[in-house]
């Protein structure tokens, strides 16, 4: 699963939610498909945190060259 891309994650994850919101699917398969979509936010959580140290270390301060720098998300971007 680790090979995937970010965007594959995503939609695999997408079909997921979209199967279980239906609740047409048997119990057990509705289980398995949870656990999958678990595993899947793990995976997608730790691209993201890697994703983020990637950004906090690219982040140029001023003309003195790369500097690190916490990551901050827009809250206005957010809503």
């Amino acid at each position: 699963m680790a090979s995937k891309k970010f965007d594959e994650l995503m939609s695999r994850l997408e079909e997921i939610v979209e199967s279980l919101e239906e609740g047409s699917l048997p119990l057990e398969e509705s289980l398995k498909l949870f656990e999958e979509g678990m595993k899947l936010v793990g995976t997608c959580s730790k691209k993201l945190e890697e994703a983020e140290k990637k950004v906090t270390m690219l982040v140029k301060e001023g003309t003195e060259g790369y500097t690190r720098k916490p990551f901050e998300v827009d809250e206005e971007e957010e809503g």
